[in-house]
């Protein structure tokens, strides 16, 4: 399973411990965002996620910024992508079973690092359940 990962500078310490935890469980990673804490604009480390997903390059998307609502935003300004903004396990759970989120929005600020590593796992490890949810996600409009 390949996912990409992309962050701004309030990301990065956890997008490194994402990528370490990753990897050791034989994923591959794609890391589109900063190694650095100099402030950064995070759609330019979101839009390369985001289009990975869009384009079905990769299976997912994680991406990560200080409140997570400016990446989550951008995000979502792409055709077929459903991203998320989660701060507990369970949120991350009912959007992979009711939404069928393809990219994980973490608010770094909002969140420790264990609880992060959680909801990744979540992440990926939750199924969409389909039925009346496929017919609601159906609902959503893309951008022409």
């Amino acid at each position: 399973m390949t996912i990409s990962i992309g962050n701004d500078h309030a990301g990065t310490e956890y997008k490194q411990a994402v990528i370490k935890h990753l990897e050791k469980k034989g994923y591959t990673v794609n890391n589109y965002g900063t190694n650095s804490n100099d402030s950064v604009d995070y759609p330019d480390f979101v839009h390369p996620v985001a289009k990975d997903v869009e384009d079905k390059a990769v299976d997912y998307g994680i991406i990560i910024c200080g409140s997570g609502n400016g990446a989550n935003m951008t995000a979502n300004k792409h055709q077929g992508v459903r991203s998320a903004l989660c701060w507990t396990k369970e949120i991350v759970a009912l959007a992979r079973q009711h939404n069928n989120a393809n990219i994980l929005s973490i608010p770094s600020r909002f969140t420790a690092l264990p609880q992060v590593i959680e909801m990744v796992d979540t992440f990926l490890d939750t199924a969409f359940e389909g039925g009346r949810h496929e017919n609601r996600i159906k609902k959503i409009p893309v951008q022409q």
